[in-house]
């Protein structure tokens, strides 16, 4: 057996030794929505460090632990804190918690992050609905060999944030009134914030908004024949689009004070998310 793969049978044999729960929507829960689990019904918790091998999260509000439990009656499982490659962990070690949620059951994904605006049309503040996501500036969690048990050698990517499901997170905001930007998602290594010049870039490239997560989340849960959905919290105005220099206390700030409404958001888009679990979403 492939060693990732052995890892990830470790993990999990671990995780079923502590928790007996099937969750059937996977959350990643991002800057702002660290204390997300006090709106579910949680009925356990496993830190990330009674996990044999598993990588812990150290950035500041990221809690570093599994939730279990259930939103909107729908049973989940909630990442409160994930884990970034600048943390200088192997891509392998970043996708892993992805990998070992489908391995626990979910087949639905919702990704969620702060991220900085690279659309002249955003705010700080806004909601974004992540359609597409460019990922090609940092390593892909499928280099190497294969894992056939967990999907193909050349996984399709045409719709990697699946429509139907994007289409849920639109009418879950129609319901709610919440005003919902759409874009392109760009994952860049950081830590740094990018340059003026680099954000040029990303816009020429033809992003919408761009941060340090999630794309390669998403490759990952793809391969596996996970469906993926996603919600950017627009937390800041990114380099060079403003005359403010950027720091990790704005992005969480404005995270904290959007907070509300993206936790709205996000329980009713699970409400909606548990009734599509256990289908394939047509393209």
């Amino acid at each position: 057996m492939n060693p990732i793969e052995e890892k990830l049978e470790r993990c999990y044999a671990d995780v079923k030794r502590s928790i007996d729960f099937t969750p059937r929507v996977a959350i990643v829960l991002g800057s702002g929505l660290g204390d997300y689990a006090e709106t579910a019904t949680v009925e356990a918790a496993l830190p990330y460090s009674e996990i044999d091998g598993f990588p812990v999260s150290t950035v500041p509000g990221h809690k570093g632990r599994f939730l279990f439990g259930y939103v909107a009656g729908t049973p989940v499982v909630m990442m409160q804190g994930r884990v970034h490659y600048y943390e200088g962990y192997p891509m392998s070690d970043v996708v892993l918690p992805i990998r070992l949620m489908r391995r626990m059951g979910a087949e639905i994904v919702l990704l969620t992050n702060a991220s900085g605006g690279v659309n002249a049309a955003f705010h700080a503040g806004d909601l974004m609905l992540i359609t597409d996501q460019i990922s090609s500036f940092v390593p892909s969690p499928l280099i190497g060999p294969n894992l056939e048990a967990l999907g193909s050698r050349f996984p399709d990517m045409s719709h990697i944030y699946d429509p139907e499901l994007c289409g849920l997170i639109r009418e879950a905001a129609e319901r709610l009134s919440i005003p919902l930007q759409e874009g392109v998602y760009l994952q860049l290594t950081g830590p740094a914030f990018e340059t003026p010049a680099e954000i040029r870039m990303c816009r020429g490239l033809g992003a919408d908004a761009v941060g340090m997560s999630t794309a390669c989340e998403a490759v990952a849960a793809n391969h596996m024949g996970m469906r993926v959905c996603g919600i950017s919290c627009i937390s800041n105005m990114a380099s060079g689009m403003t005359e403010t220099p950027l720091s990790h206390e704005e992005v969480q700030e404005t995270a904290d004070r959007v907070a509300p409404l993206f936790r709205k958001l996000v329980t009713e888009t699970v409400r909606q998310l548990g009734a599509c679990a256990g289908k394939r979403g047509e393209n």
